[in-house]
């Protein structure tokens, strides 16, 4: 059960925690040298779009040069069209994830969407630092992610509930991890790129993705639920189990310890010009979990006490108007 608590009207509000689930991962929070300026690069060119609403654009910008602006962009894009298909329906969201693609795979000439536009600036940036085995692997999990978020919208059309199984599957996909983490790939000197696709990688990329997976999930929980949101694992566990929001956390948190153990344990296995490639994604773990509570996306301005004391005010359910 989670505990309550009185505000200062005393009104009792439940409060939840939060595991620490990287409490034993090697890789610590640290910021790339070129952030703020390749950051100021990528803010200026999203606002031209004037995509997200003031408030969003605001709330986005508190969380190599030429590579780190690229991953800034796709950042930025990846929000751009989150806050747009959270809002759609599944035709809606198929329309938008078709001028994404068409952006990608035809970066010429004008695009009638926004989207398109967006993505093909952003893919020209891009083509001279990618070899074409890294432009193909990207292009290939970006085509499984927008779909995904399509499949996602015709959940939430059809009021569908999956088990955690059947969740698992689409979330892997909808975190949108694999297509960000091919861009790790650019400018590494590796001798036969198909080493990429070696076994022990995708089971590392897989368990990385669980891993951003569950701490997103739990991270997200709070605004989600109080907008009646069930993409969410805690979501799913407890209406699979029928347990209290305490048990599900529990349970995020051993399974995320077992995420932990592997990664650690197959790592080893990987050979020397992968090494760069496999430090890569045990940041990009650390960096999500650390971007959860340095943003206001999740737990407003109250992030950086709720990363210490690990303790989450329950939020009321939103009334929506008939």
């Amino acid at each position: 059960m989670a505990t309550p608590v009185s505000d200062s009207s005393d009104v009792e509000q439940p409060v939840y925690c939060l595991p620490d689930n990287l409490r034993n991962w090697p890789w610590l929070r640290c910021i790339n040298p070129f952030y703020e300026e390749a950051k100021k690069a990528s803010t200026a060119w999203i606002r031209g779009f004037r995509a997200f609403s003031p408030k969003a654009q605001k709330a986005f910008e508190r969380c190599d040069f030429d590579v780190l602006r690229v991953t800034c962009d796709l950042m930025q894009l990846v929000f751009v069209f989150d806050d747009y298909t959270d809002r759609g329906c599944a035709d809606e969201v198929r329309v938008m994830a078709d001028a994404m693609m068409d952006g990608l795979r035809q970066p010429d000439g004008p695009k009638p969407h926004m989207l398109g536009t967006m993505m093909k600036q952003f893919w020209q940036r891009v083509m001279p630092l990618a070899s074409p085995g890294v432009q193909s692997r990207f292009i290939a999990h970006f085509q499984d992610w927008v779909d995904s978020v399509v499949e996602q919208a015709l959940d939430r059309d059809s009021a569908r509930s999956r088990n955690v199984e059947e969740y698992m599957a689409v979330r892997r996909l909808t975190i949108g991890a694999y297509f960000a983490f091919v861009l790790h790939q650019l400018g590494q000197q590796v001798p036969d790129e198909s080493a990429f696709d070696r076994p022990v990688i995708q089971r590392l990329e897989t368990l990385a993705a669980e891993m951003i997976i569950l701490a997103n999930d739990a991270y997200s929980y709070n605004v989600e639920q109080a907008r009646g949101d069930t993409h969410n694992i805690l979501a799913v566990v407890r209406d699979q189990y029928n347990w209290p929001l305490d048990r599900a956390l529990q349970w995020i948190a051993e399974q995320h310890d077992e995420l932990v153990a592997e990664f650690l344990e197959t790592k080893d296995s990987v050979p020397p010009e992968l090494a760069k490639y496999v430090d890569g994604l045990g940041n990009w773990v650390r960096a999500n979990d650390a971007w959860s509570f340095e943003s206001q996306r999740y737990f407003g301005k109250g992030g950086l006490d709720v990363m210490s004391k690990r303790e989450v005010i329950l939020l009321p359910k939103q009334v929506t108007p008939q």
